[in-house]
């Protein structure tokens, strides 16, 4: 992707080495880029995580650390006694970090473009999402959240939230390698954000409190397509700027394919449980990607009628 020169978002939240501190309730549902773990998207924690966190809180207080209390003051800095505050990720980032960062910055910058032009041209103004870089864990107003969870976007704050290694895991786990599929990464988060606008996610997160867990899973699955679909629409218009290099499409749809729910099953277990898929099948998220790039129209991404 021809992306250097070009503008770059100042709604960019460097949180890189601040910490997020450990949270025991429950967030208000954020829509994520799946891992392999089979998590519902915006599903609470699992009851070992739990436990694990009130070990952790505990062993702090032993030490005469209260973080709740941390929290409480909006604190994000843990002083251990006997122990030097280290220099934080972002000031000790490395060139290639601060590279990936402009790269992050220059992606958002492009999907503000975009769906600003979209919104314009339906006569409704678009609220630019800002993008959180983290490393290690974050706090949102979806809850904690740690890096092994992978980029997700935060109904109730309005924010992605990424951690830039993930990056390196989706090249070197995932064999998504590539600029472009990185930036696929992020127009899918924003693909989100444009659903929270236009309310797409506040009727499913109302909707699904009613639902057996398949229902809020085939539910959870055609907003994902949708997301999907709108990153490529976002694909379609960098196109059309000419900033696409041989190679990108192919980038993203690969990212596209590993990512999927029987493909990421199939990884980590050896076998697929169908009932199970919150986000669509490798095809199903290529196929919608690609139509949004072929199309460039948001009409064309509704995933809510007929079969997915």
């Amino acid at each position: 992707m021809e992306w250097k020169g070009r503008r770059q978002s100042s709604n960019v939240e460097d949180q890189r080495g601040a910490g997020g501190g450990p949270s025991l309730g429950r967030g208000n549902g954020g829509f994520r880029i799946p891992m392999g773990g089979g998590r519902r998207a915006g599903g609470g924690m699992s009851i070992g995580t739990i436990i694990f966190l009130v070990v952790i809180y505990f062993i702090f207080k032993a030490m005469g650390i209260d973080l709740l209390q941390v929290m409480g003051e909006g604190g994000g800095q843990v002083s251990v006694p006997g122990f030097e505050q280290t220099e934080s990720a972002s000031q000790r980032s490395s060139p290639q970090e601060e590279e990936r960062k402009a790269f992050m910055a220059t992606v958002l910058a492009e999907t503000e473009d975009t769906w600003n032009g979209i919104f314009q041209t339906a006569g409704e103004r678009y609220e630019e999402p800002k993008m959180v870089l983290f490393s290690g864990s974050v706090q949102s107003a979806c809850g904690f959240a740690s890096a092994a969870s992978g980029p997700f976007y935060c109904p109730g704050d309005r924010k992605l939230y990424l951690d830039m290694s993930f990056f390196d895991e989706l090249a070197n786990k995932f064999d998504a390698s590539g600029d472009f599929a990185q930036a696929y990464v992020v127009a899918h988060e924003v693909g989100h954000h444009v659903q929270n606008l236009t309310g797409v996610l506040p009727r499913f997160n109302q909707q699904r409190q009613r639902m057996s867990e398949v229902e809020a899973n085939q539910m959870s699955i055609r907003v994902e397509l949708q997301a999907d679909c709108y990153a490529g629409i976002w694909g379609k218009y960098t196109e059309q700027k000419g900033l696409l290099e041989r190679g990108d499409l192919e980038e993203a749809l690969n990212a596209a394919t590993q990512i999927g729910d029987d493909t990421l099953q199939k990884r980590t277990q050896g076998y697929v449980v169908p009932e199970s898929f919150n986000h669509g099948t490798s095809e199903q998220r290529r196929r919608w990607f690609k139509r949004g790039f072929d199309t460039g129209r948001v009409d064309a991404c509704d995933t809510f009628k007929g079969d997915v």
